[in-house]
């Protein structure tokens, strides 16, 4: 099973992979390939029962940072490329795929996708766009009366400021993540990998 992230992700990517119906899906993600228990392979997995068939999902798998799967991600489609350029059904009937001209369309947390789709102009592809892979809000009332709970009286009822029990707590976290993305762009900047 993929991480929580990883599940939003394999959602979100379902979801787009299903309305491109031709479009290749790159499970970008380390790890051992060979294993069917390890995480890439669980993405797949969980692609495959979103309904992607196999035969269109690539797994790239030995990137450890961005602009690595980003770099690994133009040699695969080259690769591609080369195989569909040679093969004479597809040079007799004058139609030649160039992938790497194609558009890519990233799938990742909301906080990494500017960095994401940066990295990938870099490292040479024309059209880059990315959908965000945000998490799911309950639908849920989620409030309550703190008398009717027991408690303490002197302690304020906050049990109708779902802002202040949820969302406080979540902006913090964002706010971790954010400053983290803000970092690491400075540091493909200064590396010139965006």
């Amino acid at each position: 099973m993929p991480s929580e992230s990883g599940l939003m992700r394999c959602w979100y990517a379902a979801k787009t992979a299903n309305y491109f119906t031709r479009a290749k899906v790159i499970i970008a993600l380390p790890g051992n390939s060979h294993d069917s228990l390890s995480s890439v392979n669980g993405m797949k997995k969980e692609l495959v029962i979103r309904g992607i068939e196999p035969e269109r999902i690539i797994l790239e798998d030995s990137g450890t940072n961005t602009r690595a799967e980003a770099l690994n991600i133009a040699k695969i489609i080259r690769n591609y490329e080369l195989q569909y350029s040679n093969d004479k059904s597809i040079q007799n009937s004058k139609i030649v795929i160039r992938f790497f001209d194609y558009s890519i369309l990233i799938v990742t947390s909301p906080e990494h996708l500017r960095r994401a789709v940066l990295t990938f102009k870099k490292a040479g592809f024309l059209k880059v766009d990315g959908v965000p892979a945000f998490e799911e809000a309950i639908e849920s009332d989620l409030s309550f009366t703190g008398r009717r709970l027991g408690g303490r009286r002197w302690v304020p009822d906050i049990g109708n400021n779902i802002t202040l029990r949820y969302q406080f707590w979540t902006q913090l976290h964002y706010e971790e993540l954010v400053l983290r993305e803000v970092f690491a762009l400075g540091y493909y900047w200064i590396q010139g990998w965006i």
